[in-house]
């Protein structure tokens, strides 16, 4: 009933995965590498990929029947037999509902560690009167960068980090040529990333602005930025926001995304 699939496959571009394409886009990139396990129903209604040591993502077409998506989740969990999984991330109801099977089968608990905002813009609403401009992370800028990750990752998952062990992050985000800043008055004052380009997405992350630089347009401002380089592209922009933070929710929302559906990140323990 299952098997396994490669990023070629056209279960990415059937109208049935693209329907939820934008709240599902990080299977692309897990799919992109050749050590992540990816499977999909015959009919093509589900799909599993998970990425070396990380949260397996499953999708389950909205069109599926109720007693159909019991029995897909069933033929996962058969597959996936003797195979210990971290956690599983999805939509809330879908991945709630592997969670409960699994746990009852692992003889294991779960719990809810995040909730996440998927987000599409379809035409980029820049803010007017911003001071500063957008300029391209540089090789002297690894630094401000490392800071900057470090009070990112203190925000996101309340853990503090060194600044100095995220240099190595920092040089291989700046290499890519993907990551920005806003500059005023000659620093740096925020920071986003264009982290992937699937096929019809380009997918931004690491937005983030010092508390001392908030509240002055900073962040709205580099993100329409980075916006209107992928439109250029071709690229639709979206992202992923942690729904329990109505300031960046609210950031986006101003310079026209469009929320498309939530994604629950839970944790077997």
């Amino acid at each position: 009933m299952l098997q396994k699939f490669e990023e070629s496959d056209s279960v990415l571009n059937r109208e049935l995965f693209m329907a939820d394409e934008v709240q599902y886009n990080l299977i692309h990139r897990i799919c992109e590498s050749q050590s992540s396990t990816c499977l999909k129903s015959s009919d093509e209604t589900l799909i599993y990929a998970q990425s070396e040591g990380n949260n397996p993502w499953l999708w389950i077409s909205k069109e599926a029947a109720s007693e159909t998506k019991i029995a897909l989740l069933q033929a996962l969990l058969d597959e996936l037999d003797g195979t210990s999984l971290p956690g599983i991330c999805g939509e809330p109801a879908t991945a709630e509902s592997f969670a409960q099977l699994y746990s009852e089968v692992r003889h294991t608990q779960y719990h809810r560690n995040m909730m996440m905002e998927a987000y599409y813009c379809p035409k980029v609403k820049k803010p007017l009167d911003i001071k500063g401009t957008v300029q391209q992370a540089k090789r002297h800028h690894v630094e401000t960068v490392a800071a900057f990750l470090a009070g990112f990752s203190e925000g996101a998952y309340g853990a503090a980090v060194d600044p100095a062990s995220l240099i190595p992050e920092a040089e291989g985000m700046i290499e890519t040529g993907n990551l920005y800043l806003w500059i005023a008055d000659q620093l740096p004052v925020s920071m986003a990333n264009i982290s992937h380009r699937s096929p019809r997405h380009g997918r931004i992350n690491a937005v983030y602005t010092p508390s001392a630089c908030r509240k002055r347009g900073y962040a709205s401002a580099l993100a329409a930025a980075l916006c209107s380089i992928l439109e250029s592209e071709g690229f639709v922009p979206m992202l992923y926001a942690d729904a329990k933070n109505p300031d960046s929710n609210k950031v986006y929302q101003n310079i026209g995304f469009i929320e498309s559906g939530k994604i629950v990140d839970i944790t077997f323990k």
